[in-house]
C-alpha cells in the first residue's frame, strides 16, 4: 500500500481561508482506501473550532532548538471522514485569532511547521512514500529532508509532490533565517538552490527540490511559464516544466450540494430550484439585515480582500454599484485598506449592503445558495473554485 502524507497550512473543515483548504480537505478521502493510505499534517491552530478542537487526541510531544529558543512540539492526532489527521501544536506560534499575519511573522510561523513536521515523521509510526507539500509553506520541506537527512534511512526513500495553488505568494524571506530558523547551509544561498530576489524563496525551493510538480489547472501551468504570470519564478518554471503537471481542481459535490446541504435552510434540485433558491433569499436577506424584496437582484461573493482577486477594479465602481438596483453581500477578509472601504460602504447602505469580515464556511454556503449573481473581480485566477461552487447552486 502506498502511503502519502499531505503536508498544508489550511484544511476544511479545521481551517479555511481559501481554494487551499478545499483542496487539502476533499482529495484524501477520495483515493482508493486499498491502495492508498493518504493522512494529513497542518498546524493545530486556537481558532480552530472547540467542537473539532475536543476530538483531537494526543500523541506524544518534545522540545526543539528553533530559532533563539527551546520551542514546545505537540502532536495530535483524529479521524474526520475516514482520513487520519495530525496536528503540530504549539500555542505560541498558532495561539492566534487567525491563521495567517504578517508577512514576517508568517515565515517564522511556517519555517518552525515544516522543521516540527521533519521532527514528528519518526515519532507516528508513519513513513511516507510521498508527502504532497501544498503552496508556499511548506516548500522549504523537499529542500530540508534532501539537505539534511538524505542519509537517513527513515527520510530518503521519500518523493515529493509539490502543488502550486497561487504563484503570486511565494514566502520570501531575508539570507539570515536560512540557517537560525531552517537549520540549512549557507552554501545552498551561494549555488542558488534557494536564492530569490536577494533573499530566499520557499516556493522556489518547492519547486526546485520537488520530484513532481502540479498546478491548479492545465491552463494556469501553462501561464506560469510566461513573464506575465510566472510571478519572476517562469526561468525556474521553465526548467522544471518537463515535471510540470496541470490537474484542474475540482469541488467535494457531496459537501457541496443543495440537495443535503446542512448549511442551508431550503434544499434544492433542479426541479425545484425556483422557488427554494428564493426561500433561501429571502431568509438570507433576513440573517443579515438586508430589505426582505424577492425581485431585487442579490449579488454575492465569498472571497480573499486582495489586489489579486481585482477588488481594486471594484472600487472604482462602487458609486455605480450603489445606485444600481441591486444588493450586494460580501464575505472575506484580507487588505485593510480594502476592508475599511467595504466597512464605510455598508455603513452608508445599510440595508442593500452588507459586509462580514473574516471567514465563515456555514454563510458561504448560504450566500451560494441565495444569490442571483456571483461576483468574481478577479484580475487573474489560478482555479476558481468559487465559480464552480456557484454552478452547483444554480447561481
Amino acid at each position: 500500500m502506498k502511503k502519502i502524507l499531505f503536508a498544508a497550512s489550511e484544511c476544511v473543515p479545521f481551517i479555511k481561508t481559501g481554494g487551499l483548504a478545499d483542496v487539502v480537505g476533499s482529495l484524501p478521502k477520495y483515493f482508493n482506501k486499498e491502495e492508498y493510505d493518504v493522512r494529513v499534517i497542518m498546524p493545530k491552530y486556537l481558532c480552530i473550532k472547540e467542537s473539532l478542537r475536543s476530538q483531537m487526541k494526543y500523541v506524544t510531544h518534545f522540545y526543539t532548538d528553533f530559532y533563539w529558543r527551546t520551542q514546545y512540539v505537540g502532536v495530535l492526532e483524529m479521524e474526520y471522514e475516514g482520513v487520519h489527521f495530525y496536528f503540530v501544536d504549539s500555542e505560541f506560534y498558532f495561539g492566534g485569532p487567525w491563521p495567517y499575519g504578517n508577512m514576517y511573522e508568517d515565515i517564522e510561523k511556517f519555517c518552525f511547521f515544516s522543521k516540527a513536521v521533519l521532527s514528528i515523521l519518526p515519532l507516528i509510526g508513519f513513513k511516507p512514500d510521498i508527502i504532497h507539500c501544498h503552496d508556499w509553506h511548506t516548500g522549504m520541506i523537499p529542500c530540508m529532508i534532501k539537505e539534511t537527512h538524505n542519509n537517513d534511512s527513515r527520510y530518503n526513500a521519500i518523493r515529493f509532490v509539490y502543488t502550486i495553488h497561487n504563484l503570486a505568494f511565494q514566502g520570501n524571506f531575508g539570507p539570515e533565517m536560512l540557517d537560525s530558523c531552517l537549520g540549512l547551509p549557507y552554501y545552498l544561498l551561494d549555488n542558488g538552490n534557494v536564492r530569490f530576489d536577494g533573499g530566499i524563496s520557499f516556493m522556489k525551493s518547492g519547486i526546485l527540490y520537488s520530484d513532481k510538480i502540479t498546478t491548479v489547472s492545465p491552463t494556469y501551468s501553462q501561464e506560469i511559464l510566461t513573464s506575465q504570470y510566472g510571478e519572476h519564478l517562469e526561468a525556474v518554471l521553465n526548467m522544471r516544466k518537463y515535471d510540470l503537471w496541470g490537474i484542474v481542481n475540482g469541488i467535494d459535490i457531496e459537501l457541496w450540494n443543495p440537495k443535503t446541504d446542512p448549511e442551508i435552510p431550503y434544499h434544492f434540485d433542479k426541479v425545484n430550484i425556483k422557488s427554494e433558491k428564493l426561500k433561501n433569499k429571502l431568509a438570507l436577506q433576513k440573517e443579515l439585515g438586508l430589505d426582505e424584496n424577492k425581485d431585487v437582484m442579490l449579488v454575492g461573493c465569498v472571497s480573499r480582500l486582495t489586489w489579486q482577486k481585482g477588488f481594486y477594479l471594484l472600487m472604482e465602481q462602487l458609486d455605480a454599484l450603489c445606485a444600481a438596483p441591486i444588493q450586494l453581500v460580501i464575505l472575506g477578509s484580507g487588505e485593510k485598506q480594502i476592508e475599511q472601504k467595504f466597512r464605510e460602504l455598508e455603513n452608508g447602505n445599510k440595508g442593500k449592503i452588507c459586509f462580514y469580515q473574516g471567514y465563515n464556511e456555514s454563510l458561504a454556503h448560504r450566500i451560494y445558495a441565495a444569490s442571483d449573481l456571483f461576483l468574481m473581480p478577479s484580475l487573474f485566477e489560478p482555479c476558481g473554485l468559487s465559480q464552480l461552487c456557484s454552478l452547483r447552486y444554480g447561481t
